[in-house]
């Protein structure tokens, strides 16, 4: 089976709630309909984590079947956002990218937007 690049997918949702990684493909389904209340079967990643943060589980339809990812750090935690106020939180495919190398994306601040009404 061949696993899709991060660019395949429309959305990419992390659910911040710590998830019990015994849950498998019907249990994080179970997850994204009713809690996260999102469409199982759209080109979507959907991305879950333990309570230690030291585990993901990623769940994807394939357009022939559910995939599920799974990786677990040895020394590490993958960092999570804290203090969020949506319990589902969309990302980028290179942000996901970032997440997984390690890179704390919630103490990462782009540029302060500007608004301007004309040019000097």
């Amino acid at each position: 089976m061949e696993v899709k690049e991060l660019s395949y997918f429309d959305g990419i949702y992390i659910y911040q709630k710590p998830v019990d990684m015994k849950k498998s493909i019907n249990g994080l389904s179970v997850i994204v309909e009713e809690e996260m209340g999102a469409d199982l079967f759209g080109q979507t990643l959907f991305v879950f984590s333990n309570r230690r943060r030291n585990r993901l589980k990623m769940l994807y339809w394939d357009q022939t079947g559910f995939a599920l990812w799974y990786k677990r750090l040895e020394a590490a935690q993958f960092p999570w956002p804290k203090n969020w106020q949506d319990e589902v939180i969309e990302m980028e495919s290179h942000q996901l990218e970032w997440l997984l190398s390690g890179y704390d994306l919630w103490q990462i601040k782009g540029h302060k937007k500007l608004h301007y009404s004309q040019v000097c």
